[in-house]
């Protein structure tokens, strides 16, 4: 992350000597020297043997070879054919968690702060030529990124147990009609359980499974209605998907009240034009002087439930404000669903 030690590493042509350049941390070259580190059939080796793997990205399936080397390898040496944020940020998003840094070629003095401050993280280290301002660039990235105050490691959930927290309403509005989305799963819920959506990825309510009886409709056990296609829902690895990305066969989160989980397989989305309910509610915040506002789309139904801090289901349309509802609260953003070291607001 952004704030971590950053290195320097020049890349040499063949018969070009070994230099002394302040502030480079590794030379590459073309042939064994043991104070050099060297690439061989897609393998980095340094001074003390396998250094990790070298990668070539060309298309969207390199890029995924480098993203299932995460936590294999020490360091992952990317090069890009055609110079892109986008892979690098992919990388950067699946290193979360894992100990494998990403060195990263560079070819212009821009792609400096590009690679160095990708999702406000940046890569472990730049690789250049031995071009005096391709080295002076990465240098002054390496500098900048000692002075760059470090970013709160994000809560990521498991599928142990999560810490669930109780949030506050601060309206209930009609918003009009939209498409919302039915979760069908391959097995069945019990009554307490549900899956965790909102708007934002770092604030989601509880959303209360169809196990409650109703007057007018009988129980789908096996079903969520869970809101709008622009909604984050919670997967069993902990990463997030829209509702519109989730597919059949996917393996999503489900959550009691009191924090247990479980991972379920989604058998089916239905998807229908319903009137929508927009709910605002307050989420605590230890880096802001009042709590941050989130918010939910929900479906205007009496079958839709939440949670209340009692662990009663409530259905949306007797919602109002001043309620409270059962949810979660994490850190930190999140790029392609992987929660990143990264300042991201959503309103």
């Amino acid at each position: 992350m952004v704030g971590a030690p950053v290195e320097v590493w020049v890349r040499l042509e063949e018969g070009e000597p070994l230099p002394n350049l302040a502030g480079v941390d590794r030379y590459i070259t073309p042939t064994l020297d043991p104070a050099a580190v060297r690439v061989e059939d897609g393998v980095l080796f340094g001074s003390e043997g396998v250094l990790g793997a070298h990668v070539v990205i060309t298309d969207g399936s390199t890029q995924d070879n480098g993203r299932a080397l995460m936590g294999t390898v020490e360091w992952i040496w990317a090069e890009c054919q055609t110079w892109s944020m986008i892979p690098l940020e992919n990388l950067i998003a699946a290193r979360s968690g894992s100990a494998t840094k990403i060195a990263a070629t560079i070819t212009s003095v821009a792609q400096a702060q590009g690679a160095g401050f990708a999702l406000e993280q940046g890569v472990d280290a730049l690789v250049v030529a031995n071009q005096t301002e391709l080295i002076e660039a990465a240098l002054i990235v390496k500098s900048q990124r000692g002075e760059v105050a470090e970013i709160e490691t994000p809560e990521t959930p498991s599928t142990g147990e999560l810490s669930m927290a109780v949030l506050r309403l601060t309206s209930v509005e009609q918003a009009g009609v939209g498409d919302r989305y039915c979760l069908d799963f391959l097995s069945l819920f019990s009554e307490g359980e549900g899956v965790l959506i909102g708007s934002s990825a770092s604030s989601m309510v509880l959303v209360h499974s169809e196990t409650v009886p109703s007057t007018f409709v009988p129980t789908r056990p096996f079903r969520v209605n869970a809101g709008s296609p622009h909604a984050y829902v919670m997967m069993a690895d902990g990463s997030t998907k829209y509702l519109a990305e989730v597919m059949a066969g996917d393996a999503l989160l489900a959550v009691t009240v009191s924090g247990q989980t479980r991972a379920l397989v989604l058998g089916r989305i239905k998807i229908e034009q319903r009137p929508m309910l927009k709910i605002s509610f307050t989420v605590d915040s230890d880096n802001e002087r009042k709590p941050k506002e989130a918010h939910v789309y929900m479906q205007q139904a009496e079958t839709v439930r939440l949670l209340d801090h009692r662990a009663q289901p409530q259905s949306v349309t007797n919602l109002s404000s001043e309620d409270t509802v059962i949810g979660w609260t994490g850190h930190g953003g999140r790029h392609l669903g992987q929660s990143i070291g990264s300042r991201v607001e959503e309103r």
